[in-house]
């Protein structure tokens, strides 16, 4: 197992990507705090699921886009494990709007969550790494951080950010054996995409880019993040990783 021993944090561990990261972490022996905003019962069972599997798992209530939640669950974490390695900013929004119309709520609390939420996890497990000179951060990002996308200026905006703010934090990081990479997914077959009544257009859409012509799973994502947790990957830092079957190209 490329991760036993070792100690967790996954942002948004509920559902989608967030859940295929977190169990496929256990899977490879990492204790796993999944944090959840609303999804409570879908979290718990994720939580038994790694439990089931021999670790030992914690689900935690939090916005990320809050400084002090962000804090106290890092503090849970570091309570229930001893110690943490790996931390998985993942948990997002989207609120979409074309630019004329976007309101300064919809602008504010996308860039607050997408944004400052990674800020605020990184900014409480960093002395952490730095002290053990050990640590692993992977930052879930979108190819339209890297593109734009109609309809979508506060999501593309804090995606883009989310780029550079990795490649900044693996700066200044790196010289204590910590390294931090990005995962850039384009199209993934989520339940929050299974339920939307326009998911028909949407795939077809995402179909005429997607050059494997498949739709991309959360294993999909889960598959690199754990690559980039494990030390597989100690020589690799600051990276932005396109998961997309091509639908950037």
């Amino acid at each position: 197992m490329l991760l036993e021993g070792k100690n967790a944090i996954v942002t948004g561990g509920s559902q989608g990507i967030g859940t295929a990261a977190s169990l496929m972490l256990a899977e490879e022996g990492a204790n796993v705090c999944l944090t959840y905003r609303s999804h409570k019962e879908e979290a718990e069972e994720i939580a038994k699921q790694i439990e089931g599997m021999g670790r030992k798992a914690l689900a935690v209530k939090c916005d990320i886009a809050s400084f002090k939640e962000a804090e106290a669950t890092v503090k849970a974490a570091l309570e229930a494990f001893g110690r943490i390695d790996i931390l998985v900013n993942n948990a997002g929004m989207n609120w979409d709007g074309v630019c004329w119309k976007m309101t300064e709520e919809q602008w504010d609390r996308v860039l607050e969550v997408n944004l400052k939420g990674y800020f605020n996890f990184t900014r409480h497990v960093a002395p952490l790494f730095k002290d053990q000179k050990y640590g692993r951060i992977i930052n879930v990002t979108s190819i339209n951080g890297m593109r734009g996308k109609f309809g979508q200026t506060n999501y593309s905006a804090s995606k883009a950010g989310i780029i550079g703010y990795t490649k900044a934090v693996a700066k200044e990081l790196g010289g204590f054996g910590v390294t931090v990479n990005a995962v850039a997914p384009g199209l993934i077959e989520t339940a929050m995409l299974k339920q939307n009544e326009a998911r028909d257009k949407i795939i077809d859409m995402a179909m005429a880019e997607i050059v494997l012509k498949r739709v991309g799973q959360p294993e999909d994502l889960a598959n690199v993040i754990a690559f980039f947790a494990s030390d597989k990957a100690k020589h690799v830092t600051g990276e932005c990783v396109k998961v997309d079957g091509g639908q950037y190209i």
